[in-house]
């Protein structure tokens, strides 16, 4: 039994070529050694990758950037004779949470409208709405299925019935911080409690705004590299 494996081991080494029909043939079975690939280098911003590829420490040849994500962008070296690339450089925005579609107390979503948005005329109303609703009206609400009307403070003692406005424009934290935070549509929407949610409005068209701004940055930080065909930007 032993002297048979070893006949089949010697005989998986004796390859040879044949030409049959025009066509060569081998006689095994051939695996290909693949050439080897770096470990990719893991940054958090976009200036890291700005600076990395700046400093030209791996790249011998022209690399690719391939945006393909708000929050994520690769950088490839070209095919290597397998047809392999490396990947040199991952950026993945750090982003602060804030669950859509989810209803938050007031005193919560008051403070991630502080934290996780950039400022802009609604979310200073929505602040505003959110910051002196009167608890224990939250249940006279008014709702026609598009805005709604809350009961809030207006002085020391006095209330008064606000429109909450809706759809909201908002620009929450969704893409790397050096590049400007896209603008869409949210719903505003209170519950008794009181507590609040927004839900996205704006089909995705962020995601594509997000990605020019990002291609936008790159190319102006890039831009003696670009025009050294050193780099090449797809989103």
């Amino acid at each position: 039994m032993i002297k048979e494996a070893f006949q089949y081991v010697i005989g998986l080494a004796q390859k040879e070529i044949k030409e049959i029909g025009g066509q060569n043939y081998a006689t095994g079975q051939l695996h290909l050694i693949p050439q080897p690939t770096v470990s990719t280098l893991k940054v958090r911003s976009l200036s890291g990758l700005v600076e990395y590829l700046k400093e030209e420490f791996d790249q011998t040849n022209k690399v690719l950037i391939h945006i393909e994500s708000p929050t994520s962008v690769r950088v490839y070296s070209q095919n290597n004779q397998d047809m392999n690339r490396n990947e040199w450089l991952h950026a993945s925005a750090i982003i602060p949470d804030f669950r859509f579609d989810n209803f938050y107390d007031a005193e919560s979503f008051n403070i991630k409208l502080q934290s996780v948005f950039v400022q802009n005329e609604d979310r200073d109303i929505m602040l505003k709405v959110v910051g002196n609703i009167q608890e224990e009206n939250v249940s006279t609400t008014g709702d026609d299925g598009v805005s709604q009307k809350a009961t809030i403070r207006t002085g020391v003692a006095t209330v008064s019935d606000v429109k909450v406005p809706n759809p909201v424009l908002a620009a929450p934290y969704r893409t790397f911080t050096e590049v400007e935070q896209p603008e869409s549509n949210f719903i505003f929407r209170m519950q008794n409690g009181p507590r609040c949610a927004l839900f996205e409005a704006d089909g995705g068209a962020w995601v594509h705004e997000a990605m020019d701004n990002i291609s936008d940055y790159l190319a102006n930080e890039l831009q003696e590299l670009i025009e050294a065909d050193k780099v090449s930007i797809i989103a």
